[in-house]
């Protein structure tokens, strides 16, 4: 069973996973779920702005999920909003949403997933699918509340010479997940996957992502950063599969999280399966504490001890977010970032 099919299945009655399933060992979906709640009711789309307001071309709207959602084709250049919106309470619902971008365009996804309420379960499962030649930017925001349950599925589908770049920000909740499974034909294809995770209180958030190489000379590049501080727990599992045959793929994998408390945890898993010959692939992976020398050196320049921490944290996540391409859409996503890491501070 694929991981779409995999999510579709859970609101159907399939068990859900626990920390026995190794895809789920960090985030036991069982033990915060016994039983799945009742269906969310039907809601109308509510007035306040999403984080990416202003900058879309056209947006599509989801509250409280939407089984047979709307196909989204994109057949010029455009930025184009996808607000999954749960404004309920201790109840569940699913969104599915397919993206289509034609051959030789450029387009920009603009992701939200944005919760009011408390204790619901939101299931979200995207296709996404790059003609040849087209270009497709996803970033995208989850900011739900701490009491919520919320696992999105995405599965990405590249044509030759396609290029798909992602970022993913993550401010936790009781459990959230952000899925992405990626096949890489190679054929000149390239992907950028990047993300930044920032976790307090007792908030569990969790990146996974699966890329697939298949074809010869295909480019894989990714980088996550994560802050942890109170209780809160961040969980990367990144794996790269090169294929027999994929010859000459380039493949690079790099996490690296922040624990600001000796009660926060960050657990990471970053792998390489390589079963093909000429290949250039890497990953790396750290977990500690802010520099004590950088510390000091800040402090005795003049600042505070606390803007010091602050400003060293926002260095170190910057980095991630600074591949954004488009620069509109940047500065959105780094003014999010920023928000939520002086809540952290706070």
């Amino acid at each position: 069973m694929n991981a779409v099919a995999r999510a579709s299945a859970w609101m159907t009655g399939a068990a859900l996973p626990n920390r026995r399933d190794e895809a789920f060992r960090w985030t036991d979906m069982a033990r915060v779920m016994k039983a799945l709640p009742p269906a969310s009711a039907p809601a109308m789309a509510p007035g306040w702005p999403g984080p990416f307001h202003g900058l879309a071309d056209r947006e599509v709207v989801f509250v409280n999920g939407f089984e047979t959602g709307p196909d989204l084709l994109v057949l010029g250049d455009e930025r184009v909003a996808a607000r999954f919106i749960s404004d309920t309470v201790s109840s569940a619902h699913m969104a599915r949403l397919k993206v289509q971008v034609a051959a030789g365009c450029k387009a920009v996804l603009l992701e939200s997933y944005e919760g009011r309420g408390e204790a619901y379960f939101a299931n979200t499962v995207i296709e996404i699918e790059l003609a040849a030649g087209a270009r497709l930017e996803r970033v995208v925001v989850l900011d739900e509340p701490e009491t919520a349950v919320s696992v999105s599925t995405a599965e990405v589908r590249l044509g030759r010479g396609a290029h798909f770049a992602q970022f993913v920000a993550a401010a936790g909740a009781r459990l959230q997940r952000h899925e992405t499974h990626l096949v890489h034909p190679g054929q000149g294809a390239s992907v950028r996957m990047d993300g930044a995770y920032l976790v307090a209180g007792a908030r569990h958030a969790d990146i996974t992502t699966v890329v697939e190489h298949v074809g010869v000379e295909g480019e894989t590049s990714q980088l996550v950063k994560g802050v942890a501080a109170d209780q809160g727990r961040g969980v990367f599992q990144g794996r790269i599969v090169v294929a027999h045959g994929a010859d000459k793929t380039d493949a690079r994998m790099r996490h690296d999280a922040l624990l600001l408390s000796d009660r926060a945890e960050v657990d990471a898993k970053p792998e390489l399966e390589i079963y093909a010959d000429d290949v250039a692939c890497a990953h790396g992976n750290t977990v500690g504490a802010l520099d004590e020398n950088a510390l000091f050196y800040a402090q005795a320049r003049g600042l505070p001890a606390a803007e010091a921490r602050a400003m060293l944290t926002r260095a170190f996540l910057a980095e991630a977010g600074d591949r954004i391409e488009d620069e509109a859409v940047r500065e959105a996503a780094r003014h999010w970032v920023e928000e939520r890491l002086e809540a952290i501070a706070s």
